[in-house]
């Protein structure tokens, strides 16, 4: 008996990255529709998966995409996106929806977000209630399972509870920090998304999912307070902070964008919590039961401290931020292209320099001038971008896709050499490149490093010469301290 074809969207994503290794654990055979496959270049399960790239906004790529599927997996959604998104977002779901129905898809499963039925909403929440109407509307059996805010590792939800938390002792907070929102457990949510394969074909509905605890959100804070040992938080009630305010704080005092905080923080301002439980007249609770809000926090921070995190918002794609490749180097004919180039060679092994280069970033820093990382990464934050604090999911190894502080990882060839894409905000755009070769003699190894600065604009030709002096200062200190850290770890591997 052949295997049941899935269809996973947003495989890239912090869901989507999840479900597809436990549909194959399920018996599934899974396909997965991506806007940049080298994105899953290095996930373990890539190779176990069909690939198929494409935008979902192209109705000819969903229509091949869809073909010979069973189970289709919409998990998408444009967090952080600005301009008309919306639209956007319902082309998208329309696609996907005549797809679906013209290729006998037996079923769609859509993840959604609770919401009040009575309200007015959000621009993300009301984009995500109308993609779930058009999937319900499309003729193919669709369960559409709408949850609040998801707490695991690495999701945005619980990252923004953890960094206000340690951070402020004390919080001054909006209203609605006394609104009623009911968690659930990322392991929970996979669980129904994908035991919702399974559904009678007659089921085409919403469903409502939530853990079994309904907790204000100065309660989720000090729950967490509470798990990891801290004293509980006092939190002052300010009614003068509106959302977008809220969102420029929680953007200035933790990792967290302001791009992506303020669709969480729109969500805030009703009371998120479940209506209804029917979801348990089809699928059978979780075996022990759904997850109480403080395990589940204890589950998040037991994989952050084992640096186990499978996906995180961290690496959810930066608006307005560039995506493209760095062009080859004879396409910089006729561009204004600036370079900083820095060499050195070493006595240390090329493993152990690559070692060093695959490390850095993060808790880890960038082996110079800590001070002038800092404040640059304070000034982005300051003009709404990602800053230098969103660090890096694993403390040694990168993969393509992967968010670096303020930089994505563009390609990595294990061993010798590091691409980084510049998500800073800058007039222009930037690349990092850092390498290793072995020596000719034998014996050690030569350290390379590439900054590359195509300016957009007089306002990039200044930028550039402004920031000139101090690439003299970074850039050279960060080649001959990751070249003495590569020369240390090597003579210490020695000793040993």
């Amino acid at each position: 008996m052949s295997k049941r074809l899935a269809l996973v969207t947003g495989a890239t994503g912090y869901i989507g990255g999840r479900i597809v290794p436990r549909l194959l654990e399920a018996g599934f055979a899974v396909r997965v529709f991506v806007r940049n496959s080298e994105k899953l270049r290095d996930v373990p399960w890539a190779s176990d998966v069909e690939v198929f790239e494409g935008d979902l906004a192209d109705a000819t790529a969903v229509m091949l995409a869809c073909s010979g599927v069973d189970v289709v997996y919409y998990l998408v959604h444009s967090m952080g996106q600005k301009g008309d998104f919306e639209e956007t977002e319902l082309v998208c779901a329309r696609n996907v929806a005549q797809a679906s129905a013209s290729s006998g898809v037996s079923r769609i499963v859509y993840l959604g977000g609770l919401h009040p039925a009575d309200e007015n909403l959000s621009k993300h929440l009301r984009s995500r209630a109308e993609v779930g109407e058009i999937l319900l509307e499309s003729g193919v059996p669709t369960a559409a399972l709408q949850a609040g805010v998801i707490i695991g590792s690495g999701s945005t939800s619980f990252e923004m509870i953890r960094h206000l938390t340690d951070v402020l002792p004390v919080m001054t907070a909006p209203k609605w920090v006394g609104n009623l929102i009911q968690p659930i457990a990322v392991r929970d949510v996979l669980y129904y998304l994908i035991a919702a394969a399974d559904l009678p074909s007659k089921v085409n509905r919403t469903f409502d999912i939530g853990g079994p605890d309904v907790l204000k959100y100065s309660a989720m804070m000090n729950g967490y307070a509470v798990e990891v040992g801290m004293k509980e938080r006092a939190i002052l009630k300010l009614p003068v902070l509106t959302p977008y305010l809220a969102s420029q704080w929680v953007n200035l005092v933790t990792p967290i964008p302001r791009a992506l905080a303020v669709p969480i923080i729109a969500s805030l301002q009703h009371d998120c919590v479940v209506t209804e439980r029917d979801i348990n007249d089809f699928i059978p609770e979780p075996e022990g039961g759904l997850t109480p809000y403080r395990r589940s926090v204890h589950l998040a921070l037991e994989k952050l401290q084992s640096g186990e995190v499978e996906t995180s918002w961290k690496n959810t794609s930066v608006d307005g931020a560039p995506s493209n490749p760095l062009p080859s180097d004879p396409d910089w004919a006729r561009q204004t292209v600036y370079v900083d180039l820095k060499e050195q060679d070493t006595t240390a092994p090329a493993e152990d320099v690559w070692a060093i280069i695959e490390g850095i970033g993060g808790d880890n820093g960038w082996y110079s001038l800590p001070v002038a990382w800092a404040a640059r990464g304070l000034m982005d934050k300051m003009v709404g971008g990602v800053g230098l604090r969103r660090g890096r999911i694993n403390s040694t190894s990168l993969r393509v896709g992967e968010a670096l502080d303020f930089w994505r990882v563009e390609r990595v060839d294990h061993g010798s050499f590091l691409r980084l894409r510049a998500e800073m905000k800058l007039p222009g755009l930037a690349w990092l490149e850092l390498s290793v070769t072995p020596s000719e003699s034998g014996s050690g190894s030569h350290y390379k490093q590439r900054a590359i600065f195509f300016p957009k604009g007089l306002g990039g030709r200044l930028y550039w010469f402004s920031i000139l002096p101090f690439h003299g200062l970074i850039f050279n200190g960060m080649a001959k301290s990751i070249t003495a850290a590569a020369l240390k770890r090597s003579q210490s591997s020695r000793v040993a």
